[in-house]
């Protein structure tokens, strides 16, 4: 399967930036999919409040299958499978540290890729559950969990930071200021709700205009139902950089089993769509599959290179 991507380092030296060589050439970055749902479709269980996490542990080789099928799909950036090894979550589940399950993720990610052209994102979630309203942790402990977790993905080996799923002004001002201050390379990504806002009551359009002033690679919006995200569209301006992966789920938000709610041909709708706007990347989350990734490089390819 041929990628985009050629060399991550040589792109680094004339770019700096992958995500605004995508806006230049108007080719978006295809993200890759789903991990935690697609594993729960193929009979992992979820181990509690670390939901698919301790497979980096348990069942290492179908996590890295599923990397393989991404980046076999068309995938120029893979996910590590880290979106719960973040420390206030860890704290929680007795026998565990971070370190071991980023270090064991990202080479599992590492694996997958073998020197293939393909970037390694580190997954960074929020603190605590993703649709979560009010905070039961401290300011310092919510501090200390972004600035921890993101210095073990990147010590472990990613190329940039993926902060998803991202719903709280405050701790997207946290992750901007620690990547900003040790010039770690990162995309945020926000959870909005059907009003447009975050769950910390902002709108997107507020958000947007911080990000802005910060080292931001792109901003995203990700696990939004597609109907939902056209709300969100229209505060999206074509000159940003900018990317979604949706949520491809049968319509509700939550860890429970996750089933595909959304066929690869109904998603590759929405993604002609974002063509009006030049988006930077393109992927899918929560109940997608390599099936939505493959659909969406043919997309891509039939729109930018026929």
């Amino acid at each position: 399967m041929e990628h985009f991507i050629f060399s991550f380092s040589i792109l680094i030296q004339v770019m700096k930036n992958i995500f605004a060589f995508a806006k230049k050439i108007n080719r978006p970055l295809i993200l890759d999919g789903a991990m935690g749902s697609l594993l729960q479709q193929r009979g992992v269980k979820r181990s509690g409040l670390l939901w698919m996490t301790l497979t980096v542990l348990n069942t290492p080789s179908k996590v890295r299958q599923i990397h393989e099928e991404y980046v076999d799909a068309g995938a120029d950036i893979i996910t590590t499978n880290t979106f719960r090894s973040n420390p206030a979550a860890v704290k929680k589940a007795a026998g565990f540290r971070p370190d071991e399950l980023v270090k064991a993720a990202v080479k599992i990610a590492g694996d997958a890729v073998n020197n293939q052209p393909v970037f390694i994102a580190g997954s960074n979630p929020p603190a605590e559950d993703s649709y979560q309203l009010k905070r039961t942790i401290t300011a310092k402990e919510l501090k200390y969990n972004h600035h921890k977790h993101i210095d073990l993905l990147i010590s472990a080996g990613c190329d940039f930071i993926l902060n998803e799923t991202q719903s709280h002004f405050d701790e997207i001002k946290i992750i901007s200021r620690f990547c900003d201050r040790y010039e770690i390379p990162y995309v945020t990504s926000l959870f909005i709700l059907k009003n447009g806002h975050l769950l910390s009551g902002e709108h997107i359009s507020a958000v947007l205009d911080y990000l802005s002033g910060t080292d931001c690679l792109a901003v995203g919006v990700n696990c939004v139902l597609p109907a939902e995200f056209q709300k969100a569209f229209q505060s999206i301006s074509k000159n940003q950089l900018w990317g979604f992966y949706l949520n491809c789920g049968s319509g509700v938000y939550t860890d429970e089993e996750i089933k595909t709610g959304v066929t690869p041909s109904e998603y590759g709708d929405y993604v002609k769509l974002s063509f009006s706007k030049s988006p930077s990347f393109i992927g899918g989350c929560c109940g997608s599959t390599p099936a939505h990734i493959r659909y969406i490089k043919k997309v891509i390819d039939e729109n930018h290179f026929s």
